[in-house]
């Protein structure tokens, strides 16, 4: 399928995006009409979906790692002098994230279930 084939480098891509935002100097952060809240979570919300989606026998793994990953992307803004690290800032990334790996797990479930109905 060719969804299948984009699914792994457009999660890896995303994943990126988010670390250089997240760790860049606070003027290249984009900015939107939303609170950063909202921002944070539809970001890693995002990211989970899209790997959950190409990886999808491994949702768990996903999500445990995207977890970390937030605590550890957001431990890295000590790093910048503009940039602070703060615990609320990272869970809310880790429930954007386990938001989108859920639904990205329901959305495999679906397909799966659509594919052995055919």
């Amino acid at each position: 399928m060719t969804a299948d084939k984009f699914s792994k480098p457009l999660a890896w891509l995303l994943l990126a995006a988010i670390i250089f935002v997240t760790v860049s100097p606070i003027g290249l952060r984009p900015h939107t009409v939303t609170s950063v809240n909202i921002d944070r979570a539809l970001a890693y919300m995002v990211v989970g979906l899209a790997f959950a989606v190409a990886y999808p026998k491994h949702w768990m793994t996903v999500a445990l790692l995207l977890i970390a990953g937030a605590v550890f992307i957001e431990y890295l803004q000590y790093l910048s002098p503009t940039r602070h690290a703060r615990l609320h800032d990272a869970a809310v990334k880790a429930v954007g994230a386990t938001v989108g790996v859920a639904i990205g797990s329901l959305f495999n479930r679906v397909r799966a279930a659509k594919a052995n109905a055919s």
